[in-house]
């Protein structure tokens, strides 16, 4: 994951394109997170708010606890299968559109959260939009799936890959052992928001909170998985069905699947 300083829109809504296969192959996020998050910002029953909900991979574990929600989600296609994967769950609604275009209607929500998706709501509105929408005291959670390569032959082939194809930024890229300890360490990659957050003054009681876990991927898996990232999504399809090729060949060589370093990397902050 990076976060842009701008909003690359052409990547931002690519995903709606192959939303049953970024449903079925994105890794979901730790029930020790979900736990952390809703140990921070102590509902007592209020709604909590999901800006780019997706296809509910974190929705669904905080709708298992019994948290109502509002999920915002801006692509219709994402969002369908958002309304199918949260259909069990009376307390979950689904509004399809943009966050900046969104209007909370005289709400104000407990908690504000998104999952992978804070970098692609405008970097000049986010903290103003949060902000309106959530309560006094409210809490504000945004978390990411940064993953590295723990083998580190495989990450060397793959690099020759995404070199070869003029690939960079790919979940790949990074060996597990470029990682430090803390929350927000992302072996250079730029994004987390702690910085943002105190330069605008209304958050307090900053806190980043790290869960890491080993996961395995056969390639069929991950090669879905990255078709599902906007950075692939973008190429044509020649060049992507390429890439996809020449990565299953190193993946085949290396015993048909790929260990990764899978970090839940948690951003905490209330409203003052």
């Amino acid at each position: 994951m990076t976060g842009p300083e701008h909003v690359d829109m052409a990547r931002a809504q690519v995903f709606g394109e192959v939303a049953e296969v970024y449903d079925a192959a994105r890794p979901g996020y730790a029930d020790a997170l979900v736990a952390d998050v809703l140990a921070y910002a102590e509902l007592g029953g209020r709604t909590a708010l999901e800006v780019g909900a997706g296809t509910g991979k974190a929705t669904v574990p905080f709708a298992e606890l019994g948290t109502p929600l509002v999920c915002v989600e801006p692509d219709p296609r994402m969002a369908a299968l958002l309304r199918r994967n949260t259909a069990r769950f009376p307390g979950v609604r689904v509004h399809v559109g943009g966050f900046e275009e969104w209007h909370p209607g005289g709400r104000r929500f407990g908690l504000l959260l998104a999952a992978a998706s804070w970098h692609w709501v405008d970097p000049g509105r986010r903290w103003d939009l949060a902000h309106a929408a959530l309560a006094p005291g409210g809490a504000v959670a945004l978390f990411w799936n940064p993953q590295g390569v723990r083998d580190p032959g495989v990450h060397a082939a793959l690099a020759e890959v995404d070199a070869c194809h003029g690939m960079s930024g790919t979940p790949h890229g990074e060996p597990a052992s470029s990682y430090g300890d803390e929350a927000g360490n992302w072996a250079g990659l730029p994004g987390w928001p702690e910085e943002e957050c105190r330069r605008d003054g209304r958050f307090t009681d900053v806190r980043g909170v790290r869960h890491r876990q080993e996961l395995r991927y056969d390639t069929e898996r991950y090669l879905g998985y990255l078709a599902s990232l906007s950075r692939y999504r973008v190429l044509s399809p020649d060049r992507r069905e390429a890439v996809l090729a020449d990565t299953a060949r190193v993946l085949e060589a290396h015993g048909g699947g790929i260990a990764m370093e899978h970090f839940s990397d948690l951003f905490l902050a209330r409203v003052r």
